[in-house]
């Protein structure tokens, strides 16, 4: 059910060094990194958990929290977002391919009624 999570984080240089030390205890590695983020998950494979830097200034989105559910086809990516518009959602990204995540990362971004921000995604063609 869910994809992956993600974190926000006041250091990202302090958050990364112990989440490298604690999680490879586990068996995790860092399988991604940038200079605003990090991701974890099982060597040569893909993100599970990741801690992004944020904004010491609130932003409307929160702690820096999200939640991505796994959709079984872009339709339910699709209609995942047309739902949570109806439901009293709001935007925060649309519905579609988003490459900056992915050659066929399509996804729908929204807030939830609470201003959680939560994604519906289907990672393959």
């Amino acid at each position: 059910m869910v994809h992956h999570l993600s974190l926000g984080v006041s250091d990202l240089k302090r958050a990364s060094g112990f989440y490298d030390a604690v999680l490879v205890e586990l068996g995790y590695v860092r399988v991604w990194a940038d200079e605003t983020a990090v991701g974890y998950g099982l060597p040569k494979g893909g993100d599970k958990f990741a801690i992004k830097l944020r904004s010491p200034v609130a932003d409307g989105g929160g702690s820096g929290f999200h939640v991505a559910f796994a959709a079984p086809s872009r339709k339910a990516v699709a209609a995942f977002h047309r739902v949570a518009m109806e439901r009293g959602g709001r935007d925060n990204g649309g519905s579609g391919l988003h490459p900056e995540y992915g050659e066929n990362y399509y996804a729908a971004f929204v807030f939830d009624p609470d201003g959680h921000r939560i994604e519906a995604v289907i990672n393959r063609p």
